[in-house]
């Protein structure tokens, strides 16, 4: 009833041709237990929700295993804080312990995931003793905007990297073979680049693995490399989408700490622009103090900097090729509260130091108003 797999009967010679729906993409996979429920309860979800896409995220995780050393950190920090918290209320430590207990790691949409399992498994006794295991690890990570290794060190899990780059490859795989294309919408989109961009960059080899799966003919870099007897330096540029997913990750981290007035760490990624190559600009040295100076009149007008999910829009940061491709012009629109919107970041991003370096090379040109007649 779901018309993922249709029989049709050819009325001549009576043979059944085995079809699939023409809308899935290619690829399409159940390969999770519960993919069948995914499906059954995307149905159920607004595509026009402003949190669609991260709910679908959610639903995702929820029917993947558990990395449970991951949650159990996740707790241990909602506990600290609980804790904390108590204690300066003057809370008695019975209750303070007896509260502590009764707390779990973060499960967004528990009781709608509960509800609508419970219902898809009294209808499907095949489902037995499997059961949904709602949990916010790549949700926490898309929010947050972090990188694997951000994530890593806020929690301190060095020991569970491995772990953690297994099951964002689990969830990577899900949005891209089980999520139908028609839920694809643009935010789910930028969802899939963020988490393939990541896992790409941290070890190709094992998305390598699963497109050879998918499609027999791929080819690995490494394969070709080995093919053609020839030794060549990865081009990280090459990929203009996902080397795009790379830039606009830069330049929020960088827009985050600025936000939060971290000077020092907002510039210590950043490469000095050079005056020569940008000879309609008056370069600034950056420091700590000069970007100080620089963000100080925004603030005179605005109360914040915003960096939700919105600021990271695609629409606020523009990437343009400059200088006949030898590298992108990159535009920051500062979003804050009263959505002026009326302030600016500039960047430049050399495609020959991002090749060298193997990552998205900022060079950061200007921060100020912007000139509504350019």
């Amino acid at each position: 009833d779901r018309g993922i797999v249709q029989f049709e009967v050819s009325h001549e010679s009576r043979d059944k041709k085995l079809l699939i729906d023409k809308t899935l993409q290619t690829d399409f996979s159940l390969n999770q237990t519960l993919s069948l429920y995914l499906l059954d309860t995307l149905k159920t979800m607004d595509p026009y929700a402003d949190d669609f896409a991260l709910d679908l995220l959610t639903m995702v995780e929820s029917i993947l295993e558990n990395p449970d050393l991951i949650l159990r950190k996740q707790l241990d920090r909602l506990k600290t804080i609980k804790m904390a918290e108590m204690k300066a209320d003057g809370v008695e430590y019975d209750e303070r312990i007896a509260e502590l207990e009764r707390m779990e790691y973060p499960k967004p949409n528990r009781d709608f995931i509960y509800d609508t399992f419970n219902a898809f498994a009294a209808a499907h006794p095949w489902v037995g003793n499997e059961n949904i295991r709602p949990k916010s690890i790549a949700r926490e990570m898309y929010e947050n905007f972090f990188s694997f290794d951000e994530y890593i060190r806020d929690y301190e899990q060095q020991r569970a990297e491995g772990l953690l780059l297994r099951y964002l490859t689990e969830v990577y795989k899900v949005l891209v073979q089980t999520v139908p294309e028609a839920y694809r919408s643009e935010e789910v989109e930028a969802i899939i680049d963020y988490f393939g961009t990541m896992i790409r960059n941290i070890d190709s080899s094992l998305l390598d693995e699963w497109e050879k799966l998918r499609n027999p003919a791929h080819i690995s870099r490494e394969d070709a490399l080995a093919a053609q007897e020839v030794v060549e330096e990865v081009d990280i540029t090459r990929d203009m989408r996902a080397f795009t997913v790379l830039i606009r990750n830069e330049v929020f981290r960088f827009l985050r700490a600025v936000a939060a007035k971290d000077d020092e760490n907002a510039l210590s990624p950043l490469e000095a622009a050079k005056s020569e190559e940008h000879p309609d600009l008056d370069i600034i040295p950056w420091t700590p103090a000069s970007l100080d100076n620089a963000i100080s009149p925004y603030f005179i007008d605005h109360r914040a900097i915003l960096t939700d999910r919105q600021a990271r829009h695609p629409q606020y940061c523009s990437v343009t090729p400059v200088q006949g491709g030898k590298g992108w012009k990159v535009r920051q629109t500062l979003t804050d509260p009263d959505d002026f919107n009326d302030w600016q970041m500039l960047f430049y991003i050399d495609r020959a130091r991002s090749k060298e370096l193997n990552r998205a090379v900022l060079q950061l040109l200007s921060i100020g108003p912007i000139d509504k007649d350019s």
